[in-house]
């Protein structure tokens, strides 16, 4: 009997191996294709001119639902086309924004490593309204906020006309009216285009394409600091209307558009939050105080915990890495926000954490931190992970444990029907959203499901195993041959 025993756990233990093998190098090749660089190019300076345009409706802090295309020509002018909506689907318009100025390139950026400064200047915004009810309430807050000379900007009751520009800001005349919709172009002041290229689609065709985003600096996630922010991080980036993705459904509707005539994007069916599986990071990320990360977390949706690993990285193509943060816990059952339409409300409990240094540089912060703020006292060293549960989180990194979060979330499926996982963005000031009030209104970049809930692996599994190269250039286990099983559990039926 006991023999007996010992073969089925044996096997149950090859099973779940295997099936954690099956599964982990698909998630790990999306993060080993990222590390790698993903055959990214950044020129600098950057070159702008051209047509650059949103890939789909794009979420800003508060919420906004917008889509954006941008002119950019060789004498330095621009012109840009801001398109507001009513739904998350951006199906459905409010108002459109048209801004002419001036932008001026001028040095690497001493804060935000791979990106570029540069200084605008607007000369004309204006505003076109799609209905009565967006006239209506634009006019009303213009009214009772703005500055002196915008008091009248539309008087009460005034009718909607179609078509109708209106003037909320000219150089000429030093007239701004734009403060009341938290207006301003500080995206302009940090600049960075990436190229690389893509396989083209379908089994028949060989080859690639190029393809080029232009990332622009973040909108903070404070109303009332937006105003005077100068980013230090990206938002969603645009793609040339020449070399974007393919399929690109949004693409060529945005192209055509004009603030007479906004964009209604294709419909697409809302889906049910499903998180349980494993998602990871489409693309390095970048954070405002110069973050450079990638993600990957695995749900369990049976018994509502969560794992996270965190890869830290000090360059923009997340090559070269600092530090990784493995993070554990439990989250609740969602409800569908009432602020931000088409988003699911959750709330995160983290309780575990594990610190890896990978650096020098993390190593000596992490010594030089207070005892017993972070781990055991000075016995950091790069490579080698350390549990910082006892010490309830890491002072030096801003991690406390145990505390909640309060998430906001949405699941949709790209054109290549492919699931896509959003998460609420993070503060711009760095804190953390651990009260109801602080809960996001906008999301991060989307990762990727790599592995579904039938496929889960329901324990602590580090990444960082070192393993033979596969063919595909990616370092990988082999679980144990199935002969060599046999033949241990031939001896074992052999003990007498």
């Amino acid at each position: 009997m006991v023999r007996c025993w010992w073969l089925a756990g044996l096997l149950v233990v090859y099973a779940v191996a295997e099936r954690s093998l099956r599964w982990e190098p698909r998630c790990r090749q999306q993060l080993r294709h990222l590390q790698d660089g993903a055959r990214i190019e950044a020129r600098l300076p950057p070159r702008l001119e051209g047509h650059w345009v949103s890939t789909g409706c794009e979420v800003r802090p508060g919420p906004e639902f917008l889509t954006r295309s941008y002119l950019f020509y060789a004498n330095r002018l621009f012109k840009a086309f801001q398109f507001y909506y009513w739904d998350p689907s951006c199906r459905e318009p409010s108002y459109s924004l048209v801004i002419k100025g001036k932008l001026r390139l001028r040095q690497a950026s001493w804060i935000t490593r791979g990106a570029t400064e540069a200084d605008y200047h607007l000369h004309k915004v204006g505003i076109v309204f799609h209905s009565q009810k967006a006239m209506r309430e634009v006019a009303s807050r213009i009214n009772q906020s703005s500055g002196e000379g915008c008091s009248g900007f539309l008087p009460p009751g005034r009718a909607w006309a179609p078509g109708a520009l209106y003037e909320l800001l000219s150089a000429k005349t030093e007239r701004d009216c734009t403060a009341a919709l938290g207006f301003a172009m500080h995206e302009l002041s940090l600049v960075r285009v990436e190229t690389h290229h893509q396989p083209l689609p379908g089994p028949q065709q060989s080859g690639s394409s190029l393809v080029e985003e232009l990332y622009l600096g973040d909108i903070h996630t404070d109303w009332l600091e937006r105003l005077h922010y100068r980013p230090t991080g990206y938002q969603r980036p645009l793609q040339s209307a020449v070399h974007h993705t393919h399929p690109c459904p949004a693409c060529g509707a945005i192209y055509r558009a004009d603030e007479h005539h906004p964009p209604i994007l294709p419909a697409q069916v809302e889906l049910p939050v499903q998180l349980s599986g494993s998602w990871v990071s489409t693309r390095c990320e970048v954070r405002p105080a110069v973050l450079f990360l990638t993600r990957y977390f695995i749900f369990h949706g049976s018994n509502h915990t969560w794992q996270g690993y965190y890869y830290h990285y000090s360059d923009p193509l997340c090559k070269q890495p600092t530090f990784t943060i493995y993070a554990s816990g439990r989250y609740t059952q969602g409800v569908p926000s009432s602020k931000v339409k088409g988003g699911m409300e959750l709330a995160f409990k983290v309780t575990q954490a594990r610190v890896t240094p990978m650096d020098q540089v993390t190593v000596m912060m992490l010594n030089s931190s207070e005892p017993g703020s972070c781990g055991l006292a000075s016995s950091w060293s790069a490579g080698v992970e350390q549990d910082i549960t006892p010490t309830n989180g890491c002072l030096a990194l801003g991690i406390r444990l145990p505390h909640m979060e309060y998430e906001l979330f949405r699941t949709e499926h790209d054109p290549k029907e492919r699931s896509l996982l959003y998460i609420g963005e993070r503060p711009t000031d760095g804190s953390s959203p651990d009260r109801p009030d602080k809960r996001p209104t906008s999301y991060q970049a989307p990762l990727v499901q790599c592995a579904g809930a039938s496929e889960e692996f329901p324990n602590y599994y580090s990444l960082k195993y070192v393993g033979k190269e596969g063919a595909n250039g990616s370092e990988e286990l082999k679980p144990l041959p199935v002969a060599l099983l046999l033949l241990i559990a031939l001896q074992v039926l052999r003990w007498d």
